[in-house]
């Protein structure tokens, strides 16, 4: 005879060991809250189909934050509104996981509407819960995008007045207008009849992803009885009277039935074809070994630093190849201000012996600004006994600190004594390697071949490298 079981799913955690409350029996969350419900009816349907081992759950900020204290699964933190952008690229990396996007009101239809928008308009194979409670419940009661007319709130006291706050955004009608999300719906939570349907919502929506259908998302009209200033009950009631008379319950959008599953292919290149996707690994037979060198300047993490134009993140770029070539661990990441050529641009650099455990560069062990602006704003954040390159034929100023190394080149002047002035960056580049010996010559001479993609332009920068690499080694410490 069957028995029916009362417990929690196993989808969730035993213990909730990652809340800082005292009990790590009990969910956190406020009375009368409902993304209890709400989780609740997500980890019954991963139990039901058995995708707990394969779901990746995304939060964002705010209180859909606090998912990765509950859920057995696998999960990552997003920036607030970026949580649709991080699952696209989840989901593309593990084609075969179940990715779920869980968002509050404040985050998806306010600093997350382009990556919901563009998500949904792309068909991703994600499915996105979006709890709408009209506030930004977690941060103090503040205006939402979907607050209604007339709620008060703490920044709009008297009432939300949309000639000047603007009209609710309703989520489930703007995404349904989209022609490839394949299934929307809006349910709420305010008594048993409407939770049952929300909870066959939820399952709806994994499954359709699990049968690879496409883009699902449910928004669920969620009570916070802590930002309505309400208690529980009146909280519901507040759902049913007020709240639905502006975001009516129903399906949006349903094509489940017509759209034909579609299942990502696997991507299974050879490492041949992974090296001329990326561009990065010279096509070449020669053998390039590390060289020796003093141990102060082993796996350096490098920040090359000047105006857009000058050859900044190739010369980054070139850096991390060489390191390709000679077996490192490396990694390149670019940053530049609002405009590229003409504007500030810098770029991190890391070539290890050791794993890179991130590419950002904030305390480097080497400098290289090719400008003044980037001396001053990078010198102090360079660690004690680092190294400084500058280019003294566009820096009038020197290095004040005395607890760096130095290598002052006129990388400039040099490069206008070849031809061409823009071969400095690649001057800089060698005086570098010449300078610490952590490459060899014919190692940049070969990542040229990749750097450099007009031909023509080749012999000269391999010009710049000698003279470059000369340079640093004639200053190179004994």
């Amino acid at each position: 005879m069957a028995s029916k079981v009362l417990q929690k799913p196993a989808s969730f955690y035993d213990t909730y060991e990652r809340n800082p409350s005292t009990d790590k029996k009990m969910p956190h969350y406020c009375p009368g809250c409902g993304h209890g419900n709400v989780h609740k009816f997500i980890a019954e349907a991963l139990d039901n189909y058995e995708l707990a081992d394969r779901t990746i759950f995304i939060s964002p900020v705010g209180c859909s934050v606090f998912g990765y204290y509950y859920f057995d699964t696998g999960n990552i933190q997003a920036a607030h509104g970026r949580a649709p952008a991080v699952a696209t690229g989840i989901k593309r990396a593990h084609p075969h996981s179940i990715v779920i996007s869980y968002q509050g009101d404040g985050d998806l239809a306010a600093i997350g509407t382009a990556e919901i928008l563009h998500a949904a308009n792309r068909g991703e194979n994600i499915t996105v819960f979006f709890i709408n409670n009209a506030i930004y419940g977690m941060t103090g009661g503040q205006m939402a995008p979907t607050t209604l007319e007339t709620q008060k709130t703490t920044t709009t006291p008297t009432g939300r007045n949309a000639r000047n706050e603007g009209y609710p955004v309703k989520v489930a009608e703007l995404i349904s207008q989209l022609e490839a999300p394949v299934y929307v719906e809006r349910v709420a939570l305010f008594d048993n009849k409407h939770r049952s349907r929300a909870r066959m919502a939820v399952r709806k929506a994994i499954k359709n992803q699990a049968d690879h259908l496409g883009f699902s998302l449910v928004e669920i009209l969620s009570p916070c009885p802590s930002g309505w200033k309400m208690d529980p009950v009146d909280s519901l009631h507040w759902i049913k009277d007020v709240m639905m008379n502006q975001f009516p319950l129903g399906v949006y959008k349903d094509n489940t039935k017509e759209v034909e599953p579609y299942e990502a292919p696997k991507m299974q290149l050879s490492d041949e074809e992974i090296k001329q996707a990326i561009e990065i690994i010279p096509d070449t037979e020669k053998e390039f070994k590390k060289t020796e060198y003093a141990e102060r300047y082993a796996n350096p993490e490098i920040k090359v630093a000047g105006f857009g134009g000058q050859g900044v993140l190739l010369l980054g770029a070139a850096l991390a190849q060489a390191g390709l070539l000679e077996n490192y661990n490396v990694s390149w990441l670019p940053s530049y201000g609002p405009e590229m050529r003409g504007g500030t641009a810098n770029c991190h650099v890391n070539v290890r012996n050791i794993p890179v455990g991130s590419p950002v560069v904030n305390d480097p062990t080497v400098l290289i600004a090719l400008n003044r602006p980037s001396l001053e704003k990078f010198e102090p954040v360079v660690v004690k006994n680092g190294l400084i390159i500058y280019d003294t034929s566009l820096i009038d100023i020197e290095v004040q600190r005395d607890d760096v190394e130095v290598l002052a080149i006129p990388a400039t002047e040099m490069a206008d004594k070849l031809g061409n002035t823009r071969t400095a960056n690649m001057i800089a580049m060698a005086a570098f390697a010449g300078y610490t010996g952590i490459f060899n010559r014919e190692t940049l001479k070969e990542t040229l071949k990749t750097a450099i993609k007009r031909k023509k332009l080749l012999a000269i920068n391999e010009k710049a490298v000698d003279e470059g690499y000369e340079f640093g080694k004639s200053k190179r410490p004994s």
